[in-house]
């Protein structure tokens, strides 16, 4: 797969290319559908795959704090994408000058003459351009004046239930790991580089591995039994703390921290994946750091437990 970071960067399709546009955050089941739906009409009609995501995502960019909790980074959702039968993904910036641009410029400069569309897959609520004025049935219209055909993305149904991003968060958010994993299609799971903390859980006995979220907020909050892949051929279990550590002195920034069963290696800079098994509680507040240090042996029993180790 081709990263493609800019429209100003992309290659000529002489030929042509099959596209759809979106956030894609989460990477779903109903993206998978999507996307592989998209890549047969492209061996169909001998045209590559290609895929637009936006960075930052527009509600983030529109209501920063405020925008909806975050699935996926940038790098997790190039991972996930990239396991998807797509021969381009390309990034364009979310900016003012983006959000600024006239529809039938986003048409006819974006859409025909940087990326020569024949058939476009977009959802049947997509808006673009200034002031929202974007939306399917233009692309509609513009399709059947210019030669490209123009389809919605169908709704896909887990349990009766159309999976969407917002449903997979609000899941997440409830602690419903199970009802998170049937619409994501695997458990949800976090990317990131191990970096150095305040070294409270080595000094009572329980060290972590911390990642940084970096994120503006996150679906997911509390204690959970983990695995962790990234640190050789088979997972390792742990139990971990998604939270502002309010704990110690709380923060901003909020903060993975994984406690690894039977593991003393030194792992600082590693890229890791923690991926998500069961919800053990919520986060609490202790009152000293005993409290703390008999918390986590019971969280760790617990975790233990349900993951049957």
């Amino acid at each position: 797969m081709q990263l493609i970071r800019g429209i100003n960067q992309l290659p000529t399709f002489d030929k042509g290319c099959v596209l759809t546009i979106g956030n894609f955050d989460g990477v779903h089941v109903g993206h998978h559908v999507v996307i592989n739906k998209l890549a047969e009409k492209g061996q169909l009609l001998g045209l590559p795959v290609v895929v637009m995501i936006f960075e930052p995502q527009p509600l983030e960019f529109f209501l920063k704090d405020n925008a909806p909790s975050r699935l996926t980074r940038l790098r997790e959702k190039i991972l996930h994408i990239q396991c998807l039968p797509v021969q381009h993904l390309l990034i364009t910036c979310f900016n003012q000058q983006f959000a600024n641009l006239d529809p039938e410029y986003f048409i006819q400069e974006i859409l025909l003459q940087r990326l020569n569309v024949k058939y476009l897959v977009v959802g049947d609520d997509f808006h673009f351009g200034k002031a929202r004025r974007g939306d399917f049935s233009l692309l509609k219209a513009a399709g059947e004046r210019y030669g490209f055909k123009v389809t919605d993305t169908a709704s896909y149904l887990v349990k009766g239930s159309r999976v969407s991003s917002t449903l997979i968060r609000d899941a997440l958010n409830n602690g419903d790991l199970v009802k998170a994993e049937l619409m994501l299609g695997r458990p949800y799971s976090v990317c990131g580089k191990v970096v150095h903390g305040e070294k409270l859980g080595r000094k009572i006995g329980f060290p972590t591995a911390n990642i940084q979220m970096l994120r503006k907020n996150t679906p997911i909050q509390g204690v959970f039994a983990v695995s962790m892949t990234g640190l050789g051929d088979k997972p390792i279990y742990g139990v971990a703390n998604v939270g502002t550590k309010p704990t110690v002195n709380g923060g901003a920034k909020v903060l993975l921290e994984t406690h690894l069963f039977d593991f003393n290696q030194d792992i600082y800079g590693k890229y890791v994946e923690v991926h998500f098994k069961h919800k053990i509680r919520s986060e609490m507040r202790f009152q000293s750091v005993d409290d703390l240090k008999q918390q986590i042996q019971l969280d760790t029993a617990q975790a233990k437990t349900l993951l049957q180790i």
